[in-house]
């Protein structure tokens, strides 16, 4: 066929076609927030003076800051349960690293041998303890898992030991930005403890690449602590202050200050 070689003459001589330009590019994923409420299922927490569960609490806190958080259109969220049931502590960290989050926010009110001690406060992973106080909360949380039964274990002293010096410094740092940004939102709206940034082996907070802050919303030992957190006016004044402290710390992070 004589026109078959004018084809291949003309396709060799033919310019060729650069690819098209790529302008931009698409936009980066948005951050994902792991949000942990506290205890579930048959862990109730602690108990109030008037029976309030704090597994009830953390969980309606926990619904009331993503519908802030999906509301700012900034970041995708992801909760390790939305619903009334048992997860172990190794369970929510896992959860989180499976996600690929850039933030993990353990969500809490736990009881205090003093019922007098009221207001939140916020709490970082480190291998001894800031307080007594802080302390004994700890032993509490991460006695969690004896709800799980035989098969769920939590670690030892000296793997929690390891795992603590396996969280590198920017995570370290990442955390604490975090958590001073959780109280610089606290401040001006909900009661604080004094020093109300404090440190521990909390379990919840080992993972080693990902910033992770455990906040104690109150304290169910405490009769105004629990009736507050029983409303759910307070939660979402509770919940915004957290969505602001999200949004100073991805802020920071932007201009190259946390994490």
């Amino acid at each position: 066929m004589p026109w078959a070689g004018a084809l291949a003459r003309a396709a060799h001589h033919a310019p060729k076609l650069a690819a098209p330009a790529i302008i931009g590019g698409a936009e980066p994923p948005k951050p994902l927030i792991m949000l942990d409420p506290g205890h579930g299922g048959k862990d109730p927490g602690a108990i109030g003076l008037s029976g309030t569960y704090e597994k009830h609490v953390a969980e309606a806190a926990g619904q009331e800051l993503r519908n802030q958080l999906l509301a700012t259109g900034r970041y995708r969220v992801a909760m390790t349960r939305s619903s009334d049931h048992f997860i172990p502590l190794a369970g929510r960290v896992e959860l989180a690293q499976q996600h690929g989050a850039a933030l993990f926010l353990s969500m809490h009110a736990d009881a205090l041998h003093n019922p007098s001690v009221r207001g939140a406060s916020v709490y970082t992973h480190a291998h001894g303890a800031s307080d007594t106080q802080t302390a004994d909360l700890a032993r509490t949380e991460n006695s969690a898992d004896r709800y799980g039964g035989p098969l769920v274990h939590g670690a030892s002293p000296e793997v929690q030991q390891i795992l603590a010096s396996l969280v590198t410094e920017e995570t370290r740092a990442g955390s604490a930005h975090m958590a001073q940004a959780v109280v610089s939102s606290f401040r001006s709206r909900v009661l604080l403890l004094s020093h109300p940034h404090r440190h521990a082996a909390f379990a919840v907070l080992k993972s080693a690449q990902i910033p992770s802050v455990l906040v104690e919303m109150g304290f169910m030992s405490n009769r105004l602590d629990e009736a507050a957190l029983k409303q759910a006016g307070h939660r979402a004044m509770v919940a915004g202050a957290l969505c602001d402290a999200i949004n100073r710390y991805f802020a920071a992070a932007g201009a190259g200050l946390a994490g």
